[in-house]
């Protein structure tokens, strides 16, 4: 999220936008919406387009409604979801493969997916567009959207996707170049971003992004920077130079797989493809032909809708059934429960989940092979004291050859609703695996539910499991340490965190001794712990002159090695700011502009 001050203005309009009713927007019948089987029933084999069951606001397209038809389509999604900041409403765009003539402005909310094998198999001749002008060219507040496994043949040549956070594009071919920050007038300000498993034939422009990571991706090249572009196991990578210009190169992934998605045979029959593990991999996992994994029958899956209970939900999954959230809001007074190895949790159109009752939302066992992926965890109560665990924390065992997967997880304290978490994900399993998370304690939203009091939240993650990766690890405005690293053997790919904006007195924000809370803490007993790519931003806006003594914070030994770790101060003169870099070392940030650079630090020595 941004740390420029004018994000953070309160959009009291934002519900009012949903107030448009789609039925009166979409004439019936011109996109298909697949009529869903009765809540707590799983789907039968589907028989072509009309047996998906996939729920009112998944939108199917084929190339035979015509290129007019579905235009109209998408545009009606879009009225209603441009501004849509903090509305209920949810779609998934989905379209068949084969060739449409059609430009996709993506809006808050809105997921856009390919049904086929390959994102060849899909292609837009158009712009798949996420642009500001709904926020006078501020694309700072961008979050919330998602395009997937599809081609995009720009007819000008350039695609424009200017996403703040938690708007990932994951398995694209773009045939042509695509700029990173919103088009003219306004001030073109962006804070992205997770680009991963996809080709820009062209160049890639990051333009204002303050931050950027790209994983498992191939660029014709690369152009632009401003304090955090990292690189992980992509083709075309610019060099490591951190921090002139601040680029973080890590030539190979370590290990990963991609993030499962849906697809749909030439019978009209539809499946989730699972893609398999890789290791030490760089490029996609496509692009030379057929990806390696497996698919599971839609048949196979328990296919949720709004309205369905956690009791509902696990009753399937006991029986063996896999899980997939159709578009929506989804009201839970009881955790979801993940007990058995390989099943996936697939949502669709950013499913958002809300804990009504204190209770974790999804709890996974501590098993083999789960996937997680497209969920937005929210609390609906006073206090969740954990939202998404994994893990039981007895007596752990390894995973390493069949790890859980968190893809495009996401958490909220405050904005649509207030309430109040202790923490947001809580990892207790070994050898887990976080592929884009945004955790989000906001600092912006409807009336009445942000401020100091009203949507507490303490720490945005805590890992006690060992062998432990993250790519893309973004951590915002909990009142805590944001991240808080117990287990060995910890690797972290690009961290992006702000300091909590709303800080009242400094006296509110101490521990001990110490002013504020580390952004990230690696726990004092912790031997073995790497991280490449951390920015971490201030801008305390109470006027109140605030401090934090240190951004990081880890212990002095030869194991724990930070990689190229920034802080930026965006407080006016008196505002305060962050004293040192790295426990105590680097140059403080404060009353102003500022910035610090440092390339690396591991037992009490700084490479500036």
């Amino acid at each position: 999220m941004s740390v420029i001050p004018s994000r953070r203005t309160v959009l009291r309009g934002a519900a009012a936008a949903a107030a448009v009713p789609l039925a009166g927007a979409i004439s019936s019948g011109s996109a298909f919406a697949a009529p869903a089987p009765s809540s707590g029933s799983a789907a039968s084999a589907p028989a072509g387009q009309n047996a998906a069951g996939l729920g009112p606001n998944v939108l199917v397209f084929d190339p035979s409604m015509g290129d007019a038809a579905i235009q109209a389509q998408v545009d009606a999604v879009f009225a209603i979801q441009e501004s849509n900041q903090f509305g209920s409403e949810r779609y998934a765009l989905a379209f068949m493969p084969g060739t449409y003539t059609v430009d996709i402005n993506v809006g808050f909310y809105t997921h856009v997916l390919g049904l086929g094998d390959s994102p060849d198999d899909v292609v837009i001749n158009g712009h798949v567009t996420v642009d500001a002008q709904w926020f006078d060219g501020n694309g700072t507040q961008n979050f919330w959207r998602a395009a997937e496994n599809l081609t995009i043949v720009p007819p000008d040549g350039l695609n424009r996707w200017a996403v703040a956070q938690a708007g990932p594009m994951r398995r694209v071919h773009v045939k042509g170049n695509m700029t990173l920050w919103p088009s003219p007038p306004g001030n073109r300000w962006s804070s992205g971003g997770f680009l991963v498993d996809s080709v820009v034939d062209g160049y890639v422009e990051s333009g204002s992004q303050q931050q950027w990571i790209s994983r498992n991706d191939t660029f014709g090249s690369w152009t632009g920077s401003n304090w955090n572009m990292v690189f992980v196991g992509t083709q075309g990578a610019p060099a490591q130079s951190f921090p002139t210009p601040p680029f973080t190169t890590v030539d190979r992934t370590p290990v990963v797989r991609e993030k499962p998605f849906l697809t749909v045979d030439k019978h009209g029959a539809y499946q989730v493809f699972v893609p398999a593990l890789r290791r030490n991999s760089t490029g996609t996992t496509w692009a030379g032909g057929r990806a390696a994994g497996h698919s599971i029958a839609l048949s196979h899956f328990y296919l949720a809708r709004p309205g369905d209970s956690a009791a509902a939900i696990n009753r399937a999954l006991a029986t063996g059934r896999h899980l997939l959230f159709t578009p929506g809001v989804y009201e839970l007074s009881a955790p979801i429960r993940v007990t058995r190895p390989g099943t996936v949790v697939l949502g669709l159109g950013y499913t958002t989940l809300r804990s009504t009752h204190g209770n974790t939302l999804i709890d996974v066992a501590d098993v083999d092979g789960v996937t997680v992926a497209g969920v937005l965890v929210e609390a609906a109560s006073a206090h969740t004291p954990v939202l998404l665990k994994v893990g039981d924390g007895r007596g752990r065992r390894r995973h390493d050859n069949d790890p859980t997967v968190l893809f495009d997880v996401f958490a909220r304290i405050g904005g649509a609703i207030a309430g109040g978490a202790g923490v947001s994900v809580q990892i207790d399993s070994n050898d887990v695996i976080c592929d884009h998370l945004w955790l989000w304690r906001a600092d912006h939203g409807l009336d009445g539910t942000v401020g100091w009091s009203v949507n507490p939240a303490d720490t945005g993650i805590v890992v006690n499991g060992d062998h432990v990766t993250t790519y893309g690890l973004f951590v915002e405005h909990y009142q805590k340490y944001e991240v808080l690293w117990n287990g060995e053997h910890g690797r972290t790919y690009f961290f992006q965190n702000e300091n909590p904006y709303d800080v009242p007195t400094q006296s509110a924000w101490v521990h001990g001794s110490t002013n504020g809370y580390a952004s990230y803490k690696v726990a004092d007993d912790v031997r073995d712990h790497l991280a490449w790519g951390l920015g971490s931003y201030c801008f305390f806006n109470l006027d109140a002159d605030i401090y934090t003594d240190r951004t990081y914070e880890v212990p002095d030994t030869p194991g724990v090695v930070f990689t190229d770790l920034m802080t930026v101060c965006l407080n006016g003169a008196g505002g305060g700011g962050m004293l040192h870099c790295i426990n105590g070392s680097g140059d403080p940030v404060q009353n102003g502009f500022a910035v610090y650079n440092m390339k690396r630090y591991s037992n009490g020595v700084a490479t500036v």
